[in-house]
Formats: C-alpha cells, structure tokens, sequence
C-alpha cells in the first residue's frame, strides 16, 4: 500500500497537534495528588458511600461539580464556619465570603493554610486548580486568581462539600 503525501502531511499533522495534547494532558503536576496522599481520616469507598448522600458522595469522592446556582449555601449570609461536609474539617470563614456571581460559594482565602489542599486537575482538557480538603481528601472545587483583594484568589466551592456552623453553634 502506498502512502500519498496528501496522506502522510495529513498524518504528520495530526502527531503534531495529539503528540504536544497527549503530554500537555498526561504530564507530570506540579503538586501532590490528593489521589496518592494519606490523609489523616482514611475510609473505603464503601465506608464513604455510607455516610455521603448520593450528591456529596458524588462530589466530594467523585471529582463531579453540583449545578450553578443551586445551592443554599451560595446565597448564605450568617456569619460562622463552612466545615467539610464529608469530616466537619473548619475550612472557610463567613467573612472571607464574596459573591463572584458564578454560581458557587467562593472565599478569598480558608480559614488556614493548611485546611486545604491543591492539586493539578487537567480534566474537560482545561489545567486548573483543584482544592481538596487536607484532613479527608474531599473535592471541594477549584481554585482561581480572579478574587478580590487581599488575595486576589478566588476559592469556587461546591456547596454539596460544605455544611454551614454559625458563629453561635461555634463559639
């Protein structure tokens, strides 16, 4: 069989376009996985279907995002503690809230540095942020650098990975 240029210019193009894709989505991240880390609580999956509901399990183990808007938590206003719906790990504070008009909770920065954690997630063949909380390994959402000041960051969340403490039920 015999290759026509035509042919063989229409190969060479197509491993010149899918060779650099392959790698750009298989490379190697820049930041720990939380798919590889120990985390200090540590469950089975069958343990962590148990005590998820379906839409947590889905996001918080599952990688997924909830529908914009839909969560209660995106409009909430009281002022307290947004904890890991899956481990009830402290990870945001009601005065590092913003309305970023997407659809999702976002906060400026957590509640510490170490509440959270961050990985590479090239899916949907987008490079973002990931953010995962440090205690259990729960997807929360994605990190962004399009928020306010101070930071400038911008932390979209799931409200589906939160449940909401006020400051009273806190203290």
């Amino acid at each position: 069989m015999s290759v026509t240029r035509r042919q063989a210019v229409g190969v060479l193009a197509t491993a010149g376009i899918l060779g650099p894709l392959a790698l750009w989505l298989t490379g190697p991240d820049t930041a720990t996985s939380a798919h590889d880390a120990a985390f200090p609580i540590q469950k089975t999956d069958a343990e962590w279907q148990a005590a998820l509901t379906p839409d947590r399990y889905r996001i918080l183990r599952g990688h997924s995002t909830e529908r914009a808007f839909s969560s209660p938590l995106n409009t909430e206003k009281r002022r307290g503690t947004f904890v890991c719906a899956a481990c009830g790990q402290k990870l945001f504070s009601s005065k590092t809230k913003f309305e970023s008009g997407t659809g999702w909770p976002s906060f400026w920065e957590p509640i510490e540095d170490a509440a959270v954690g961050t990985e590479i997630d090239r899916s949907y063949l987008m490079v973002r942020t990931e953010v995962h909380c440090a205690r259990c390994g729960g997807h929360l959402g994605h990190l962004f650098s399009d928020g306010p000041e101070p930071t400038g960051l911008r932390y979209c969340i799931n409200g589906l990975s939160l449940s909401f403490v006020t400051e009273s039920a806190v203290s």
